[in-house]
């Protein structure tokens, strides 16, 4: 495929026809493809199955503690669970509450919290005429979801290879105490599959900041999603924690994580990790909101996944499904698309995303195309706060969900909707 930027209107509107024709005939084959939302397969699901069957019997559900994982109690989670989630969130069990199946679940209620209570004595946030809210973009749209469902005002700050442009937000957190926290992403973040650099996360850790209750709500969503494996023998994240307590701070994030893509999605356990205050408060609020989560869930994932190395374990064999489908996207990008200078996509290492630019102008065509033609996709524009894409380019494309052949196809349709888009718009031109 040449450079479609130099040839002239006349060779333009050849190769127009041509992808016409194209287009056609994949509309003609009745397609019914999904690369929308991260959904493991079911081959990846089938690798959990063992876990239902780790209880046996009355006696096998009593934890460690001597707990009744059938009663009420236990806010916090049981203990082997906790040190569970601690490994996936780098802290220390003291520090962590085990709840239900959905992270987003806890997100959006520290969300509601802090709006309704204020965060360790702080003016609650919905006392104020408005508040603002840190976007680094594209970036996941069920975060900025929560921060539309409670009316609050999103700002987009570029993304760069080692997380948020940490000029743009240090120089708009020290002048606005109405900007209460930012969204991240840390590692393989959603979709560019960024990994934040140890001083992207000193510096979100020491940055003046005008509100005293600004906070740092730390999605680690993908921490253990390598796709390669000497992933785990490189350096790791740089955890929030230490560099919020070294510089003075301890108070100012909140972690959370869950096993939504390490064994079912709709019924495993997520976690909030925070410092020994904050753990507290969130504590004192919900104990008029719950007595207790899912604790035989709780134990089922403990004595299933046991312990880090259980999870790495766990994790390679997902790797091993998910490696041959990320490669197919490099390969099938790289030769529709690799010459013709009209897309740029990332080549994660992880996480669950592909992250694509299409010529500037055209990812809602794109999208439009690829639908018509039996492809669904993660709707353009998803990837930035309010929908709205500056450029008009960002798609994210989701390729864990289908088998390597419906992938395949997807992806032809997909190469053949990004260029006859960007043909059409040079044609404009």
């Amino acid at each position: 495929m040449p450079d479609l930027t130099t040839l002239s209107h006349d060779e333009l509107s050849a190769l127009k026809a041509q992808l016409d024709q194209e287009y056609a005939a994949f509309k003609a084959k009745d397609l019914n493809l999904n690369m929308a939302r991260g959904k493991p397969s079911a081959e990846q699901l089938d690798l959990s199955m063992p876990l239902l069957n780790v209880i046996s019997s009355s006696s096998d559900l009593f934890s460690e503690d001597g707990t009744d994982c059938r009663n009420y109690g236990v806010l916090d989670g049981i203990p082997e669970a906790k040190r569970l989630m601690a490994s996936m969130l780098d802290d220390d069990p003291d520090n962590v509450i085990v709840m239900g199946a959905s992270s987003l679940n806890i997100m959006y209620d520290t969300v509601a919290r802090c709006l309704d209570f204020g965060t360790l004595g702080s003016k609650p946030w919905c006392q104020y005429d408005s508040i603002k809210w840190l976007c680094p973009a594209p970036g996941y749209d069920r975060h900025f979801g929560i921060c539309e469902a409670f009316g609050i005002d999103m700002i987009p700050v570029t993304m760069t290879p080692d997380g948020p442009d940490m000029d743009e937000v240090e120089r708009m957190v020290a002048l606005d105490d109405r900007i209460k926290g930012i969204w991240c992403v840390p590692k393989y973040s959603n979709p560019g599959g960024v990994s934040y650099s140890r001083e992207t996360v000193e510096r979100l850790a020491n940055m003046d900041t005008a509100a005293d209750d600004f906070r740092i709500f730390w999605d680690n969503a993908y921490c253990v999603h390598h796709l390669f494996d000497d992933e785990a023998d490189q350096d790791q994240l740089y955890d929030i924690a230490e560099a919020c307590a070294e510089a003075g701070n301890p108070d100012r994030y909140f972690k959370f994580a869950s096993t939504s893509k390490i064994t079912f999605p709709g019924a495993g356990i997520s976690a909030f990790a925070a410092s020994p205050d904050n753990v507290a408060d969130a504590k004192r609020r919900m104990n008029p909101q719950i007595i207790g989560y899912d604790k035989i869930n709780q134990l089922r994932h403990a004595r299933f996944l046991k312990d880090a190395e259980g999870i790495s374990a766990h994790m390679a064999k997902h790797a091993a499904i998910l490696r041959p489908k990320f490669q197919l996207v490099a390969q099938k990008l790289q030769e529709g698309l690799g010459d013709a200078n009209v897309a740029s996509w990332n080549d994660p290492r992880g996480g669950y995303f592909v992250s694509f630019d299409a010529f500037p102008g055209t990812a809602k065509r794109v999208v439009g195309l690829a639908k018509e033609a039996g492809v669904t996709m993660t709707g353009a524009g998803a990837t930035w706060p309010y929908k709205q894409d500056p450029q008009d380019s960002n798609i994210r494309i989701a390729p864990t969900l289908p088998g390597l052949d419906e992938l395949s196809q997807a992806l032809d349709v997909f190469v053949c909707c990004v260029k006859l888009a960007a043909v059409e718009k040079l044609l404009q031109q």
